[in-house]
């Protein structure tokens, strides 16, 4: 396996394991997680609708035969996380991080996911 795979999977498995985070606080803490969203001013009603979709992305970017819908996966992966990050910076709760470590995983993913069938090396034969 070359360099980009290991890296590609790395980062994949670390942003899976962020958002399966996420989905299971979703669906076995709502209490909280309603909290959470009433604080940051979003509405409780996306809960489930927004963690089931986290779950159909991670689908979505784990399975090599959908590339259209990787593309999207990753998009919306990339607005939810972008838009996380400011929303825990702009209430000042201090909870940005997960979102952050979230941004990068996805962006190494993404890029390395571009880059793990092509040779490390190019060979002129």
């Amino acid at each position: 396996m070359n360099k980009n795979k290991i890296i590609y999977y790395i980062a994949t498995v670390v942003l899976s394991i962020v958002v399966l985070f996420s989905v299971s606080m979703y669906f076995f803490k709502h209490d909280m997680i309603k909290g959470a969203f009433t604080s940051l001013g979003y509405p409780t009603y996306l809960i489930y609708p927004y963690a089931i979709l986290k779950l159909l992305g991670l689908v979505a970017v784990w399975t090599p035969s959908f590339k259209i819908l990787k593309e999207w996966a990753y998009a919306g992966f990339f607005y939810a996380f972008v838009l996380a990050f400011f929303a825990h910076v702009m209430v000042e709760d201090g909870a940005q991080g997960t979102a952050l470590v979230a941004i990068i995983a996805l962006a190494i993913s993404y890029i390395f996911n571009r880059l793990k069938n092509k040779p490390l090396i190019k060979t002129d034969k």
